[in-house]
């Protein structure tokens, strides 16, 4: 009987965890579906090893030493994920190459709910570190180095925390924090978007004439909401184009299946994001076509990441696998 309270105890005091350690996890490996397993992972081994550790802070701390090891085993250097314009040159949206790569290749987008707690100050950061941009900056950097940051000038820990976590030194991880912030310098940083939460009068005003436009498959009005440089790119393939010209060739030509589309909203990433149904082939309907992030940048849409693979994607946010005929608000 003891034992059975003890491992009830554990899981009590262990869970409430799970969500800051999935966007730890998250940043670190840069898939959702592999921070879930890094936190199962995380937290299996902290239960069977539970006994001994008594208050929150040295058990936080005991944590993301476990989950920073199951985060370093899991991203080995010869393997970062990406986006495609982290990959190859922007395309052509009159000969798209539409090789499609490895799921492992690919930077992938998270459910705000599985990320996102706190006070309106933490969700703030939260949003803010959870953007594709910031995630994709983050997998540039080693293992080691990506821990360093996100410990450092994420979650606000001090050195001697991070060097205690890291079983190293104080100059150890100052070294790495200054290379971490050199290589992302080099690489341009991390750009930077519009807040998006809460959403402004401008913002939502923005996104309405986005749904509108798209699902009357407006492609004047759509461009129109449009940086002239604007990005498109769809993992798991390869191609991405840029530019509002290369995009309305995309949806004039190869893209038209859109057309007759529906988009629910979604929380993603910290940033306006939609479901996109395409019309179902049987005529039933629509049916999971992709995952749509937008990027907005000084009041107009600047990058727009439509992830394809809504087997695995639609359930993360619950989403229904077709939507009917007649949907109920137009009942």
């Amino acid at each position: 009987m003891s034992t059975t309270i003890e491992r009830d105890d554990a899981v009590e005091q262990l869970e409430p965890f799970r969500r800051e350690l999935t966007a730890y996890c998250y940043r670190m490996l840069g898939s959702s579906f592999e921070a879930e397993d890094a936190v199962q992972e995380t937290l299996v081994r902290a239960w069977s090893k539970y006994d001994g550790f008594e208050g929150r802070s040295a058990l936080r701390t005991w944590l993301y030493r476990i989950a920073t090891n199951v985060c370093l085993d899991m991203a080995p250097a010869a393997q970062r994920r990406a986006r495609p314009m982290d990959l190859c040159s922007p395309g052509s949206a009159a000969e798209p190459d539409l090789a499609r790569l490895e799921e492992r290749v690919w930077l992938g987008p998270v459910p705000d709910a599985r990320v996102l707690a706190g006070d309106p100050a933490q969700v703030a950061v939260g949003r803010e570190t959870i953007r594709l941009a910031f995630v994709a900056a983050l997998q540039r950097l080693p293992a080691r180095q990506r821990a360093v940051l996100i410990l450092r000038e994420v979650l606000a820990w001090s050195a001697a925390e991070t060097a205690e976590l890291l079983d190293t030194t104080v100059a150890s991880v100052n070294s790495a924090l200054q290379r971490a912030r050199a290589t992302l310098a080099e690489g341009g940083g991390v750009p930077s978007t519009d807040t998006a939460r809460p959403l402004d009068d401008t913002q939502r005003t923005l996104l309405a004439r986005y749904v509108q436009a798209f699902e009357a498959f407006d492609i004047d009005g759509l461009t129109a909401l449009l940086h002239e440089d604007a990005v498109l790119n769809m993992p798991p393939y390869r191609l991405w184009l840029r530019g509002v010209d290369e995009l309305r060739t995309w949806w004039l030509g190869p893209g038209s299946g859109c057309r007759g589309s529906r988009l629910l909203p979604v929380e993603a990433n910290g940033t306006p994001a939609f479901a996109q149904y395409r019309p179902a082939e049987d005529g039933d309907g629509w049916t999971p076509w992709g995952l749509t992030l937008l990027e907005i940048t000084d009041g107009r849409i600047s990058a727009m990441t439509n992830h394809m693979d809504t087997a695995r994607l639609f359930p993360l946010w619950g989403l229904p696998a077709r939507l009917p005929a007649r949907l109920p608000t137009e009942d």
